[in-house]
């Protein structure tokens, strides 16, 4: 069986001949030194050719350059490296075991914030309510205590004894009332031994005064007071003993009526510190600073 290629080659060998004899014997090529130049006959090759050739030209190639070893080392690397970038693979939770039980790691469970406690307030308990003995040795005590203020020792100690006999069950007030029985009774002591006129009266006023004794300084101004009720220093000293204890209004009748005995001592209760507690009251100023006609 004849080939394709060698139909094609048949037929443009028929082709040029029938050419070459229509053609003039002027334009025909001449003979030189006997060689004669004859025509190749031309092959037309069919696809399938063409591609047998494509493959052998490319096999042909690819022998005549070999691959250089720095080439094959960069893909080595460029192969390392595209491993090395691949993520790591995670190891999965390996299971437990137990002698009972197979233990697997679960995931954590989500956080859930719970509100403040909110602590309430304890309720403030009432003070307990004190008994009937315990409000009438209070009262008792109370009344008592005033006596003793005003310098009457001698009713202060009747006061405190019968609270003393009578309470004896109320621990707390009868402790407090023997103190200032044993204090009453002191005093009384100590006022046998008193002067009798105003003048010593007054100057032992004075000394219990400047000792801070401010009870016993207003009972030694009151005592001189009865034997010389129109003496002006004996109601001035009563004011300041009166101020120092607290005594506001009795402290300014007591000033008042010192002043208007002797107008002079003005000068001395601008600055006389024993009638501080009076300066914040508008009336020490109108008695001291203001002028009298």
């Amino acid at each position: 069986m004849s080939s394709p290629i060698a139909k094609s080659v048949k037929k443009l060998a028929s082709r040029s001949s029938s050419r070459h004899s229509s053609v003039a014997p002027s334009s025909r090529k001449r003979v030189v030194a006997g060689k004669s130049t004859r025509l190749k006959p031309a092959t037309k090759r069919s696809p399938a050719g063409k591609a047998r050739a494509r493959k052998a030209a490319k096999v042909r190639t690819a022998k005549a350059k070999p691959k250089s070893p720095v080439t094959a080392s960069k893909r080595q690397a460029a192969k390392v490296l595209t491993k090395s970038r691949k993520p790591a693979k995670t190891p999965r939770p390996v299971a437990v075991k137990h002698p009972k039980k197979t233990v697997t790691p679960t995931r954590a469970k989500p956080v859930t914030i719970k509100p403040p406690l909110v602590f309430k307030k304890p309720v403030p308990s009432l003070p307990p309510q004190p008994t009937h003995d315990e409000a009438a040795a209070l009262h008792a005590f109370e009344a008592a205590h005033k006596e003793f203020a005003r310098g009457r020792f001698a009713e202060a100690r009747i006061q405190f004894r019968s609270l003393v006999e009578k309470y004896s069950t109320v621990s707390e007030v009868t402790a407090r009332a023997r103190t200032y029985l044993a204090v009453a009774e002191a005093r009384l002591r100590t006022e046998l031994a008193l002067p009798r006129d105003a003048d010593s009266l007054y100057d032992r006023g004075v000394i219990e005064l400047n000792r801070g004794e401010y009870v016993a300084a207003q009972e030694l101004f009151e005592r001189a007071l009865r034997r010389e009720p129109e003496a002006a220093h004996i109601h001035y000293g009563l004011a300041a003993s009166r101020a120092r204890l607290g005594a506001i209004d009795t402290a300014l009748k007591s000033l008042r009526r010192a002043l208007d005995l002797q107008p002079n001592l003005r000068i001395r209760a601008q600055r006389d510190q024993d009638l501080n507690p009076l300066r914040s009251d508008p009336e020490f100023d109108q008695l001291v600073f203001t002028t009298r006609d």
